[in-house]
This record gives C-alpha cells, sequence and structure tokens, in this order.
C-alpha cells in the first residue's frame, strides 16, 4: 500500500481502489509493548488524486490481543473503523486555501503515499484506555469497610440517600404533624 506520487498522478480526479490484508503484528509491536498479538488486518477503501491533495477513506478490520486493564489476563478486541485523512506535499501544503484546517492535514515527507504507516497509527489510536475481560466487566474489588463502585452504582447511590435521608430542620414538624394525627385518630 505504498504508491509514489507519479504514479498517482495518472489517477488524477478519480478514485483509486484497494483491497489488501496486511500482516502489521511485527510492526505494531515494535511500537506498542503491550499489544500481545495481531490478527491480519483488512484494509479496503479508495485514494482520491486530486490537483491540491490527495484524500483516502479506507475501513480497517482486523482483531487485536491485548491485556486487560484490572487483570492483565489477555482481552481479544474485535476493531472496526473508518478513517478520512487528506495528504498534501509541502508545496501543495503552500498553496492550500484555508477552508482545511491545518491540523487535519498530513504532510508528505518523501515522494511516497505509504498508507501502512497510516493503518498503523489508526489502530494505536483505536485501542481503548481500558479493556476488561467479559468475565470482569462488573466485577469491582472491595475490603473490609471499602467497595469500588461503577459511576452509575455510585449516581444510584447517592440519589437513594438523598430519597431517604430525613431534614432534621423538619423534625419538629415532623412531631407535630405525628401529635395532631394521633389525637384525630381518638
Amino acid at each position: 500500500m505504498k504508491w509514489s506520487l507519479m504514479e498517482l498522478r495518472k489517477y488524477q480526479e478519480q478514485n483509486l481502489d484497494f483491497s489488501e490484508v496486511l500482516d502489521l503484528k511485527k510492526a505494531l509491536l515494535d511500537r506498542d509493548s503491550s499489544i500481545i498479538d495481531v490478527a491480519k488486518v483488512e484494509v479496503k477503501g479508495f485514494l482520491r488524486v486530486e490537483a491540491n491533495d490527495y484524500l483516502t477513506h479506507y475501513h480497517v478490520e482486523t482483531m487485536i490481543t491485548v491485556p486487560s486493564t484490572r487483570s492483565l489476563e489477555p482481552v481479544c478486541l474485535p476493531l472496526s473503523f473508518d478513517v478520512d485523512e487528506i495528504f498534501m506535499t509541502p508545496e501543495q501544503f503552500a498553496k492550500r486555501d484555508n477552508l482545511i484546517p491545518e491540523e487535519e492535514i498530513l504532510l508528505l515527507e518523501t515522494q511516497t503515499l505509504n498508507l501502512e504507516e497510516s493503518v498503523i497509527d489508526n489502530i494505536l489510536l483505536a485501542i481503548p484506555m481500558q479493556v476488561f475481560a467479559e468475565d470482569e466487566s462488573d466485577t469491582f474489588p472491595s475490603g473490609n469497610d471499602w467497595v469500588v463502585l461503577s459511576e452509575e452504582a455510585y449516581q444510584k447511590q447517592k440519589e437513594s440517600d438523598q430519597k431517604n435521608q430525613f431534614d432534621p430542620r423538619l423534625a419538629k414538624l415532623s412531631a407535630l404533624l405525628e401529635n395532631e394525627d394521633s389525637s384525630a385518630d381518638k
């Protein structure tokens, strides 16, 4: 998935479709030592060669094995995502209009467009910060006088405590109402 810019000029104003299966295991393991395993990476998409830029759109599917954030047990994580990127040479970048924000443009440092590097970068970005095995998704550690709660469980407990909490300023009023109820019963 490497094309020279000279080769891409013959596809001016048209799409260059591609569909490849890549073995990126070594490259991904070199970049992120926490990755345990990576299956073959399926990449399908197109590259559109314009006068001012190179627009890519592709879909990535793979299975990556990473350690669980909680127990460090291996977790197989399916990844499936779309990527849209704009590449420009330094000359094209200097002549660009300001319709495309500068931070959305990737500069080509050589006379080749290497989409493998883009795929590797985007796979690394797609790995979630927290990964849990199926059996640990709703179990949290606890001790004698403490327990770890999920955010949702904490909010429910907080709401329940607020409903059950009695306002001490209303204690005398409550006692007065109880006295009236008991005298009305007699």
